[in-house]
């Protein structure tokens, strides 16, 4: 049997790294979802909720008892220190999970895991782990456009400023960065979805798939 390949996935805001992770899945990679999880643990009752009112205080938790995303985003992005405690907190919960997860997909035979993680080049902790890692791309246009018309769950515009979006990428690696970490890189621009499809199928196999 071969070895499981442990495969990152990142790319910036609105590039399709979502869709890509999908597409993977789909060819039969076991997918951890690095922000699926930083979800969870701060939902109502998550691992991070306590530690999160502690340091905090009550303005970072929703009346339903989740963390407030909006006020956690606006506080990070105006203060580092802010960013590097909430990160302090969430981080290690992520990576534990994430850890179980593999170890899971691996005891079930998975050919690969694919971890989805957002910020694997500006982290100094996943590198390592991985086998490989695949960086989708587009242009910084193309991410602007494509956040700002993403629709709500009520079928609505979406709440994305361009302002806020630009603010999101400004906190991220460049794009030059991203690439240069890349062992597999996907440049996700004016690709339909059946082209892309077929890229990712194609660059499946290098995986295993």
């Amino acid at each position: 049997m071969q070895p499981c390949q442990k495969i990152g996935l990142t790319g910036g805001i609105g590039s399709g790294k979502s869709t890509v992770a999908r597409m993977l899945v789909e060819c039969g990679a076991a997918l951890v979802d690095a922000d699926a999880i930083s979800r969870e643990v701060t939902a109502p009752g998550g691992a991070a909720i306590v530690q999160l009112a502690q340091q905090f205080g009550p303005a970072a938790i929703t009346p339903a008892g989740a963390m407030d995303r909006d006020v956690m985003r606006a506080l990070a992005f105006s203060d580092p220190a802010v960013k590097r405690q909430l990160e302090a907190i969430i981080h290690p919960l992520v990576s534990l999970e994430s850890a179980r997860l593999a170890e899971a997909a691996t005891r079930a035979g998975n050919a690969c895991v694919l971890f989805d993680i957002p910020l694997l080049v500006e982290s100094n902790r996943w590198r390592q782990q991985l086998d490989q890692v695949l960086v989708v791309d587009c242009t910084q246009a193309s991410q602007i456009s494509r956040v700002m018309s993403r629709q709500s769950g009520l079928g609505l515009p979406g709440h994305w400023t361009r302002e806020a979006v630009q603010k999101v990428m400004a906190s991220q690696a460049s794009r030059a960065q991203r690439r240069a970490a890349a062992d597999a890189c996907i440049y996700n621009e004016g690709l339909s979805l059946d082209a892309l499809g077929l890229l990712v199928r194609q660059l499946s196999r290098h995986f295993g798939l």
